[in-house]
């Protein structure tokens, strides 16, 4: 299975760096560097995804790519 992909970004707003997955509806998190932004959504999405299964909901499968991705492939 692929994984989910995850973007990262710097938000003025917030002085520090989100990253999120688009594919799980909700699941971001923050860090004040890109690493820290990455290790957190990684507990995020550990989190998402066990919460979703406790409570019987659909695990989405991996299907979110950047149109940088997809233009590579044709």
């Amino acid at each position: 299975m692929k994984d989910y992909h995850i973007n990262i970004f710097y938000s003025e707003e917030d002085e520090g760096y989100i990253a999120d997955i688009p594919d799980l509806k909700y699941c971001s998190a923050f860090g004040e560097t890109p690493e820290t932004a990455l290790r957190e959504v990684q507990i995020a999405k550990e989190a998402w995804l066990s919460a979703a299964s406790a409570a019987g909901k659909a695990i989405p499968q991996p299907k979110y790519r950047p149109i940088i991705y997809q233009l590579q492939q044709r």
